[in-house]
């Protein structure tokens, strides 16, 4: 049901915004980010578990190499950027209706808080962030609000296909823009004694805060080459724009209406074929450049998430009654996206760093994606249990109140 504003009275709205309540939840929303959750998950694994950092030598040296080869494989086809795709497409659904409803002032805000949690998770819990990217790439999509349904388009496609143009210029003309942040990343491993031989182990052996806080200083030295050489702000603001043209249409309203069918079967054809080529470029190094490579990238990923997305809405539409139990469960972690999201940084430590279990390496790939499974499935458990007593997840609570600036009751 859609919360209709103008039942309230002018005075409040004008003088005291609020946050979207719980009436105004589309549950398809909180279906597509929960499932996203999942996939970013089976992502990012395998670097929580270290085993990303291994050598070849070391990952063949594991139990289940022979299994791993095809799981590998299976994740570049299946999940790599595709489910990143999803969280910031709807990340850039829930952006612009916070500008549409609010001031842009209080929209500024927002991000800023956002910023602030970002960088404390990544230089305190896990150098993987990627909050800290999604609110400055919040901060410019104000900058578009005001384009036609077309220039959106446009610009969000051009945004999405630039680092293609970049990749080419590193490739062909020798501008490597990223140079100076890895330069300056392993100047800052060195001056933590963190080396390529010891990279790998660094984090199972740190039984002490202080030796994981080492590693994730130069993490985020890491981190931010990481977002130059992939140039991803790019692509985030790319994709955050077609999440403020679907809002702004609100296709989410009216997926009865909407050519699912058709739009699957059109980004199958194109995803999966293209997306074939990019998982054996990817496990291949990258035969055909790194130009190419970028093309198959772009290519592949928008389609393939698209396949997703409109999967999951058919099945909701036809289905939604027989599979409400299951949606249900995976729109409660969507519900509580930022909190399971640090809330899965917070698990690894737990279970593969010297803090904790100090699995770490010591997991096949196979091994490490069926934990990342069962930590998600806990998550679910905790998310529903939670929201049964309570109106926000605990992070989402925090977050809204700074925002507005005003308390607001998180019990039922």
């Amino acid at each position: 049901m859609h919360y209709d504003e103008r039942k309230k009275p002018m005075s409040r709205i004008k003088n005291h915004p609020n946050p979207t309540s719980e009436r105004e939840r589309y549950a398809i929303l909180d279906v597509l980010r929960g499932t996203a959750l999942l996939g970013i998950a089976l992502a990012n694994y395998p670097e929580f578990g270290l085993w990303t950092f291994l050598s070849p030598e070391q990952q063949s040296a594991m139990p289940t190499a022979g299994i791993d080869k095809v799981v590998r494989y299976l994740q570049y086809l299946l999940i790599d950027g595709k489910f990143y795709t999803i969280f910031s497409v709807l990340f850039g659904i829930g952006f612009s209706l916070i500008l549409s409803r609010h001031s842009l002032s209080l929209f500024i805000r927002r991000m800023m808080i956002l910023a602030a949690i970002g960088f404390c998770h990544m230089m305190f819990v896990w150098s993987g962030d990627i909050l800290l990217l999604y609110a400055i790439g919040g901060l410019l999509l104000p900058l578009f609000i005001k384009l036609s349904d077309k220039a959106l388009l446009w610009t969000a496609s051009l945004l999405i296909l630039l680092p293609v143009g970049l990749d080419a210029l590193t490739e062909y003309a020798d501008v490597d823009f990223a140079a100076p942040f890895y330069n300056a990343w392993w100047a800052k491993a060195s001056e933590q004694g963190i080396t390529e031989e010891n990279f790998a182990s660094w984090l199972r052996d740190a039984d002490r805060y202080p030796q994981m806080f080492a590693f994730l200083v130069q993490g985020a030295y890491e981190r931010l080459w990481e977002f130059v050489n992939g140039h991803r702000l790019p692509k985030v603001v790319g994709l955050f724009v077609f999440g403020y043209l679907i809002s702004k249409h609100q296709y989410f309203k009216r997926l009865d209406t909407l050519p699912l069918k058709e739009t699957f079967r059109v980004a199958l054809a194109i995803g999966f074929p293209t997306s074939l080529l990019y998982a054996w470029s990817a496990t291949q190094g990258h035969p055909w450049g790194l130009t190419i490579h970028s093309m198959l990238y772009a290519v592949s990923v928008i389609p393939l998430s698209l396949v997703y997305i409109t999967g999951i809405c058919m099945l909701y539409t036809r289905w939604h009654t027989g599979l409400r139990p299951i949606y249900t469960s995976i729109a409660a972690s969507g519900r509580m996206a930022l909190t399971n999201y640090i809330s899965q940084s917070l698990i690894d430590i737990l279970l593969f760093y010297g803090l904790g279990m100090g699995w770490g390496t010591s997991m096949g790939l196979v091994s490490i994606e069926l934990t990342a499974l069962t930590a998600f499935l806990f998550l679910i458990f905790l998310s529903r249990m939670w929201l049964r007593r309570f109106h926000f997840g605990p992070l989402e609570w925090i977050w809204r109140m700074l925002t507005y600036g005003r308390y607001f009751k998180i019990m039922k």
